[in-house]
């Protein structure tokens, strides 16, 4: 009978975390989870292993026997594979699969025109792509690297930087013609101003005005869950949408979308990372080549290099 797919290192990473910092909320901190994504996968090592692990009565965490016997012998399971990784990565050629998590936008506009040219330098790694707007967490997901921009909040993840992106305000030529070109923030209140469902993605337009950045509440008659889908809608003419300079320069270069209400940018910059669990030293060969290759490949303004 076939088993089902586990990913057990993870699951002993976590409680020996749990275990080693005294608490789910500590050990997700060092994790970069959350305590409840923690505590349900220690639930499920539980349920499969078919016996309580830790005692959770009182605030301070107890482990049961059977929950210190798998501790001890963890702990010596994850030294062995950090020791076998190490051998096989010192000289090794890059050869494996790699999970990289990116947003719909990066993953359309930058990845995936870059994708080709990494098979062809390393024939021998597999990529498995997964694009979502939403911040995933990279041990749930079963992720090597995640592509995030904007600041990074702390946490036990690594972070190498990608390069940066600028945001603009955009409009089809269609739309403008139709509804006219706002030219200050009173006339920007009078248009369509297409936003997100999400809440990582900010509910206000940045504005600067006299000196001062305002925020312009973004009120449409459609929110999207991703920014592809919000720069498809505005090229179709049905509104502005405020995006990624990496995001919609081709539709600049174009002409698809105008940049609009320029002299009120507050030229505000977010950062593109590509962030991992780990140790820079200790990464196997396959995830080091893909990193090394955004970096080198993609430009400061978050584009892939020609």
């Amino acid at each position: 009978m076939p088993r089902i797919e586990v990913n057990r290192s993870g699951e002993m990473e976590a409680f020996v975390q749990v275990v080693d910092r005294g608490s789910f909320s500590a050990g997700a901190r060092v994790l970069g989870m959350t305590p409840s994504a923690v505590s349900k996968l220690i639930v499920r090592l539980e349920a499969r292993l078919g016996t309580q692990l830790v005692h959770r009565s009182t605030r301070k965490l107890q482990l049961t026997p059977e929950g210190r016997n798998f501790y001890e012998r963890s702990v010596r399971v994850l030294a062995d594979m950090d020791e076998a990784e190490r051998c096989a990565a010192a000289g090794a050629l890059p050869r494996g699969r790699v999970s990289i998590n990116a947003s719909v936008s990066f993953g359309h506009h930058v990845l995936a025109p870059l994708v080709p040219r990494f098979t062809r330098q390393h024939p021998e790694v597999t990529l498995d792509i997964s694009l979502t707007d939403r911040v995933v967490d990279l041990m749930e997901e079963r992720a090597d690297v995640a592509i995030r921009w904007g600041e990074l909040p702390p946490s036990e993840l690594v972070a190498r930087r990608l390069g940066s992106t600028r945001q603009v305000i955009v409009a089809s030529p269609a739309y403008l013609a139709r509804y006219g070109t706002p030219r200050t923030p009173e006339e920007l209140e009078a248009h369509n101003r297409l936003g997100y469902t999400h809440r990582r993605r900010s509910a206000e337009w940045a504005l600067r005005v006299d000196g001062r950045t305002i925020e312009m509440p973004t009120v449409g008659n459609v929110r999207v869950a991703d920014g592809e889908t919000l720069r498809v809608l505005a090229v179709a003419g049905l509104g502005l949408a405020r995006l990624s300079r990496y995001h919609v320069q081709a539709d600049i270069d174009a002409g698809r979308l105008v940049p609009v209400m320029e002299d009120f940018n507050p030229g505000d910059s977010a950062p593109i990372h590509a962030v991992y669990l780990g140790k820079a030293g200790r990464l196997p060969a396959r995830v080091r080549a893909l990193l090394d290759f955004l970096v080198a490949n993609v430009t400061d303004n978050g584009r892939p290099r020609p």
